[in-house]
């Protein structure tokens, strides 16, 4: 009997230890809202599809805002800008920016055409989300990416819309092929000196002073690095609004057959698949000389006597022994820093450090047949092409993200934050008005309209500003990825053009390996296979 007790006093106590006292929150927390951000894009910059543009925007902005649960992030708007490649467009650019910094849930879009015509790129993007957490609803097709079902109903639309934009790509190649033929097609861009006025290059006086410059100072002996080293001291920016000149930019200029009034089309041409590439025409295509097809800049006579001496020029440096080679001044000894130099033995060209070929024991690297350095050079074109887009665009990728942390407190950032809150508080106090019938709907659209193009305006300004912190690596790494997709899938040979474009200097490390350069300061290796000779 008393063992009984004793078990059930042991029971009781185990009970009141095992008493739970749950102590409610003094503040309970909120549920959660879906921060929801919406893309809207118009094909063209028509007064009809600006005002479609606004209507897109302040739809989305009633949207979102009348959800309870969901919180407005941002409405994304590009204008006027084709559909065919992202890269052009920079408020979709803006938005891919905010999902990596985890500011957004989910995405609305009208259409998949109006978020990408090409089917690798959406289903790219869609992944690269998806694995971020963040879902895109498409309206139109009613596809929402976060069910399973959803990707394969993207790539089968994407598709068709692809097969749409690259119609719609043929039949505009027609027309310009048709008015290349007659005549009327003069450019798509106006080089530095003109501007596009209805199709026709017009004159712009302060810019074409600076190319009656370059042709006077060309004439007068002056080089191209020097005439390009007196424009950018003088503060003009090229036509793209880069502040410094090159020489190349001054030898295109004086071989440019638009500044003495006459225009050879397309020196350029498109790719028939999606995304458009463009290539330069080595006869690939026909081409077509208009002469007087537009006021010339310089006299013919000059311009003449300019082709004639740059072909003199370019003669003497052929046969000049210091530029006669692709590789002089451009290989290092990794060992004593001197340069290499050519030389040929039994009638097999080397190169070899200067050091080390006047006093053997004064640096022990070994001399390097030149064939053996070509065909370092082919393999490592080749793995450019066709394995360094990944690598070079996670390079633009980091090097914004460097740059944006630097540029995060500056003045003029934070005076723009304040600006974008200030009209994006605007914009949505107009909607709440609106809703309540407190305001003339033609006022609204008005008002509207304004605060929508002043809040895509200074955003844009923003992100300008925050790209534009004098470092010119973000440029070299985007001209080389340019010169790479415009390249050859395979070089046979070595070629010198492309090499000096892609490498800045090759560094010999050791007998067995060689360092490339690139132009925009990326350094990569290849092994190089020594033959016993």
């Amino acid at each position: 009997m008393e063992k009984k007790q004793l078990t059930d006093g042991s029971m009781a106590l185990q009970e009141k230890q095992c008493r739970v006292i749950t102590i409610e929150a003094t503040e309970k927390q909120q549920d959660i809202k879906l921060r929801v951000a919406a893309y809207a894009r118009v094909s063209s910059a028509s007064d009809d599809q600006l005002n479609s543009f606004a209507a897109q925007n302040r739809y989305y902005a009633d949207l979102i805002s009348g959800k309870e649960n969901w919180s407005m992030v941002d409405i994304y708007a590009d204008e006027g800008i084709t559909g065919t490649s992202a890269e052009k467009r920079e408020d979709f650019q803006r938005l891919l920016a905010d999902c990596h910094r985890g500011l957004i849930d989910r995405i609305l879009v009208k259409s998949i055409s109006r978020f990408a015509r090409n089917t690798t790129e959406c289903l790219e993007t869609i992944r690269e989300l998806k694995a971020l957490g963040i879902s895109i609803y498409f309206e139109k097709e009613n596809i929402d990416t976060s069910t399973m079902s959803g990707e394969m109903m993207t790539a089968i639309f994407a598709a068709f819309a692809q097969a749409e934009s690259e119609s719609i790509s043929g039949n505009m190649r027609w027309s310009y092929q048709k008015r290349m033929q007659s005549g009327k097609f003069i450019t798509c861009k106006a080089p530095f000196g003109y501007r596009l006025c209805d199709g026709r290059l017009e004159i712009v006086e302060s810019e074409a002073q600076i190319v009656r410059l370059i042709f006077d100072r060309f004439l007068a002996g002056y080089s191209t690095t020097e005439i390009a080293s007196e424009i950018t001291s003088l503060g003009i920016p090229t036509r793209d609004k880069i502040p410094y000149w090159q020489h190349t930019t001054v030898c295109y200029v004086l071989q440019n057959e638009k500044y003495v009034g006459d225009s050879l089309l397309q020196k350029r041409y498109s790719t028939d698949t999606l995304p458009v590439k463009k290539k330069i025409n080595h006869g690939n295509k026909d081409q077509y000389y208009i002469a007087g097809s537009h006021p010339p800049i310089v006299d013919r006579l000059i311009f003449e006597r300019a082709q004639a001496l740059y072909q003199a020029k370019s003669s003497k440096i052929t046969h000049s022994p210091r530029e006669q080679y692709p590789f002089t001044m451009t290989i290092l000894c990794g060992n004593c820093g001197t340069y290499f130099k050519r030389k040929m033995s039994k009638d097999i060209t080397y190169w070899v450090c200067r050091k080390h070929d006047r006093q053997k024991d004064a640096c022990v690297m070994e001399q390097i047949p030149e064939s053996q350095i070509e065909e370092a050079v082919l393999r490592l074109y080749y793995n450019l092409k066709h394995h360094g887009e990944p690598i070079l665009s996670q390079m633009i990728t980091s090097l914004l993200t460097i740059r944006n942390r630097r540029m995060l407190w500056s003045l003029d950032v934070i005076e723009l934050n304040k600006q974008i809150s200030e009209l994006s508080s605007q914009n949505q106090m107009l909607t709440t008005l609106k809703q309540q019938g407190l305001i003339d709907p033609d006022i609204f659209i008005s008002q509207s309209n304004e605060l929508t193009e002043q809040l895509r305006a200074a955003k844009l300004k923003k992100e300008r500003l925050l790209a534009s912190d004098g470092d010119n690596t973000i440029a070299q790494t985007q001209e080389l990825m340019d010169i790479l997709e415009a390249g050859p899938d395979f070089l046979d040979a070595f070629d010198a053009e492309l090499f000096g474009e892609l490498i800045d200097k090759i560094i010999v490390d050791s007998k067995e390996q060689l360092r490339f350069r690139l132009k925009n300061g990326l350094e990569l290796t290849e092994t190089i296979e020594r033959t016993v000779r």
